[in-house]
C-alpha cells in the first residue's frame, strides 16, 4: 500500500487553506524566514511561471500526533486547532507567499547579512509590462510604513503609504494579489487613466499567480512517526538536523506533555531542568536527551517483550528489546513518566560505576553510547551492581567494550543484546554476553595506538592511571593531581628528539607503548635527552631528591620497565613494555590478548631506522 499521493493544487487554494489554518505546521518544524532577496526572486518565478519546486504535506487524523502551529505571521487564535494537513517540506516558499500574498502585515525577513527587517511588495505596474526580461526590476520592496529610503532614512525615495499613493504611482500591493477588486474601484477613483494598463497588468501577472499550480506530494495519515522523521530530513538538507528529542516533543505535546521543560527546566512554569541535573556530575555533562530516550526505550521495551513471554507468544510475536530510532519514536508518553526519574538515577549510578574504574574527566571518557546500556542496566539493578560478584561481570563487560572497540558506529544492536545479556550472565554465570564473547585485543594494536581520542588509547590509559602511577616530578599519583588542577598530559617516555637522532621512526616512538601520563613540569625536566640522563636529573633535583631504589618503583607504576629505561635501551624497553601492557589489558578484559603477538621480534628492521 502506498503511503503518498502525487497530486497539484492551485497557490489561491494553498494560501486560503494556510490562513485559514486548514494546512499548519507540525511544532518540530524551526521557524526561519528567507531574506528579502529570496522573496523577491519566488514573487518574479511566480510572476513568470516558473517552477518553484514541489511541496510535501501530511495528513493528519492517523496515529501520529504532533503539537501544531500556524505558519509565522498567523494569528494562532484566528484558526482552527484542527488542521487537515501539515507541512513537511516548502515551509520557506510557503511562508514567504502567505505573508507577501495571503496577509496584510508587512513580510517578517531579513537582509543579506541576517538583520531583521519588515517588508511590503509591489508590483511597479509600468516595468512589468515592459516585458518579463523587466519583471526583477518591476518587485519593489518597502519597509513597514510603505516607503523607501535613503541617506540614512533621511530621504524618502518611494511613498506609498496611502492608497491614493498607490494608484497614482501604478504600484500594485502584492498582498492584494489574490483579490484586486477594491483596489481596482480605488484606482479608477484616483487614476482612471491608467486602467488599461492595469487590465494588461491583470491579464499577465496577476493571472500567473492565480493560475499557477504547484506539485504537492501528500503523505497519508497511515505514515509512521519514523517515517516522517526520515522524509523530513531527506527534504530538508540545508536546514539543521531533526533530532528525535524534537520529533517526540512534538509528539507528546500533542497529549499535553511539555517534554521540552522537563529537559531544560522552565523558571515560568516552575518546572526543574533534568540536564542540569545530569550537569551536577562531571561524567554526565555530555549526556544529551536522547540518550536518556535511547535508555528508557531499552527498559519499556525489555518490559514488553517479558509481557509477550509471560502470555505464551513465540516467534515473531514476540517484540524485541529495541533502542533503534523508530522504536525511540513510538516511545508512549505513559513509558516516559513511568522510567524517567528512575533512568536518572540510573545514570548517576553509572557515574559511580565509572569513578569506581578511575575515569573522572568527560575526556577520558572512551565511549559516550555505552553509557546508555550501562545506566539501564544500573536502573534495573539498583543497589546490586555494588556487589562483588555483579560488579566483577559489569567491569569485565565494560573493559570488553572498551578495548575490544565495539562502541564505535551504529551500536544499537548491540545495546539492546547486552541490556538483555548482561541481565541474564549476573543470574546464570555460563551465560556471558556477546560483547565480553566477541571482544579481543591484538597485541600488535598497542603499536598503532597513536591518537588520544580512540577509546582503546583513553581505557589503556585510565589502566595505567588506576594502577597508582605517580608523577615523575610532584609527590602524589596522577588523578588526584589532576583533581588538584596541576597540568598534566600525556607524554614520550623516550623523547622524540632522542628517538629523531637514533632512527626511530615517528610511528614507533608516538605508539602508546612509549607515553605515560606525567605532569608539564616532569615533561620539561626530561627535554629531549636519553632516560638515563634524565632520570639522573629528576633525582638529584633538590625538590625531588629520590635515590634509585624509590625512582625505579615509580616507574613501576607507570608500567615502565626501570633496568632498560636507564640503559637507555629502546628496543627492549619496547618489547618489555609491550608486555606489561598487555597484563592490564588482560586483567581488565579477563582474558587473555589473541595469540601470535610478535614478542621477541625486533621493534625495528635496520631498513626502517631513519638515517
Amino acid at each position: 500500500m502506498t503511503t503518498f499521493d502525487s497530486t497539484k493544487r492551485s497557490l489561491p487554494e494553498l494560501l486560503k487553506d494556510i490562513t485559514t489554518g486548514k494546512i499548519q505546521l507540525p511544532d518540530f518544524q524551526r521557524g526561519w524566514v528567507w531574506d528579502d532577496d529570496h522573496v523577491q526572486s519566488l514573487l518574479v518565478s511566480i510572476a513568470r511561471s516558473f517552477p518553484v519546486g514541489a511541496v510535501m504535506l501530511m495528513e493528519t487524523g492517523g496515529e501520529v500526533r504532533f503539537e501544531t502551529r500556524p505558519v509565522e505571521g498567523i494569528d494562532p487564535d484566528s484558526v482552527t486547532k484542527e488542521p487537515d494537513q501539515l507541512i513537511l517540506d516548502g515551509q520557506q516558499r510557503l511562508t514567504s507567499l502567505t505573508q507577501a500574498v495571503g496577509l496584510d502585515a508587512p513580510v517578517d525577513t531579513r537582509t543579506a547579512k541576517g538583520k531583521a527587517i519588515k517588508r511590503h511588495y509591489y508590483f511597479d505596474i509600468r516595468t512589468a509590462l515592459e516585458g518579463e526580461d523587466r519583471l526583477e526590476d518591476a518587485v519593489v520592496a518597502v519597509d513597514e510604513t510603505r516607503q523607501k529610503r535613503s541617506d540614512f532614512g533621511r530621504k524618502v525615495d518611494l511613498d506609498l503609504s496611502t492608497r491614493q499613493l498607490e494608484c497614482e504611482q501604478l504600484h500594485f500591493p502584492c498582498d492584494k494579489i489574490l483579490d484586486s477588486s477594491e483596489w481596482l474601484q480605488d484606482l479608477f477613483r484616483y487614476n482612471q487613466e491608467a486602467m488599461g494598463a492595469f487590465l494588461e497588468f491583470q491579464k499577465r501577472i496577476l493571472s500567473a499567480f492565480s493560475a499557477y499550480q504547484l506539485p504537492v506530494i501528500e503523505l497519508k495519515k497511515e505514515t509512521s512517526k519514523e517515517a516522517v522523521c526520515l522524509v523530513f530530513e531527506k527534504v530538508n538538507t540545508g536546514g539543521v538536523q531533526l533530532s528525535v528529542f524534537e520529533l517526540i516533543t512534538a509528539s507528546y505535546a500533542a497529549e499535553g506533555y511539555n517534554l521540552r521543560d522537563d529537559w531544560y527546566g522552565s523558571d515560568i512554569r516552575n518546572v526543574p531542568s533534568r540536564k542540569v541535573r545530569f550537569e551536577e556530575q562531571e561524567l554526565l555533562k555530555d549526556v544529551e536527551s536522547t540518550d536518556l530516550l535511547q535508555a528508557i526505550t531499552l527498559l519499556h521495551t525489555r518490559e514488553r517483550k517479558l509481557e509477550d513471554l509471560k502470555a505464551g507468544r513465540t516467534g515473531k510475536q514476540v517484540r524485541p528489546v529495541s533502542a533503534k530510532r523508530a522504536s525511540v519514536l513510538d516511545l508512549p508518553l505513559t513509558a516516559y513518566k513511568r522510567w524517567a526519574d528512575a533512568v536518572e538515577k540510573g545514570f548517576v549510578e553509572a557515574a559511580y560505576f565509572l569513578k569506581g574504574e578511575c575515569f573522572y574527566s568527560r575526556r577520558e571518557l572512551p565511549y559516550a553510547t555505552q553509557l546508555v546500556p550501562l545506566a539501564a542496566v544500573l536502573t534495573l539493578l539498583g543497589n546490586r551492581w555494588r556487589e562483588r560478584r555483579i560488579h566483577a561481570k559489569l567491569s569485565r563487560w565494560f573493559w570488553s567494550g572498551v578495548l575490544g572497540e565495539l562502541y564505535g558506529g551504529a551500536v544499537e544492536t548491540r545495546i539492546a543484546l547486552d541490556l538483555e545479556e548482561l541481565m541474564h550472565w549476573f543470574e546464570d554465570d555460563s551465560q556471558v554476553p556477546r560483547t565480553v564473547i566477541d571482544a579481543s585485543f591484538d597485541p600488535t594494536r598497542l603499536e598503532s595506538l597513536r591518537s588520544r581520542l580512540s577509546a582503546a588509547y583513553k581505557g589503556i590509559n585510565v589502566l595505567i592511571l588506576r594502577e597508582g602511577a605517580q608523577d615523575f616530578f610532584w609527590k602524589g599519583d596522577i588523578q588526584a593531581l589532576d583533581q588538584q588542577g596541576v597540568e598534566l598530559d600525556i607524554h614520550h617516555i623516550f623523547p622524540r628528539t632522542w628517538c629523531e637522532a637514533q632512527g626511530i621512526p615517528p610511528r614507533v616512538y608516538d605508539a602508546i607503548i612509549n607515553k605515560t601520563p606525567i605532569s608539564y613540569k616532569a615533561n620539561r625536566m626530561i627535554g629531549g635527552d636519553a632516560p638515563s640522563a634524565y632520570l639522573a636529573r629528576l633525582q638529584g633535583h633538590q625538590q625531588v631528591q629520590l635515590d634509585n631504589e624509590a625512582m625505579n618503583a615509580l616507574l613501576e607504576g607507570h608500567r615502565i620497565p626501570a633496568e632498560t629505561l636507564r640503559a637507555d635501551n629502546f628496543d627492549a624497553f619496547y618489547q618489555q613494555r609491550k608486555r606489561r601492557l598487555l597484563e592490564i589489558i588482560e586483567k581488565a578484559m579477563g582474558k587473555k590478548p589473541l595469540l601470535g603477538s610478535d614478542e621477541g621480534a625486533p621493534v625495528i628492521e635496520a631498513e626502517d631506522r631513519v638515517e
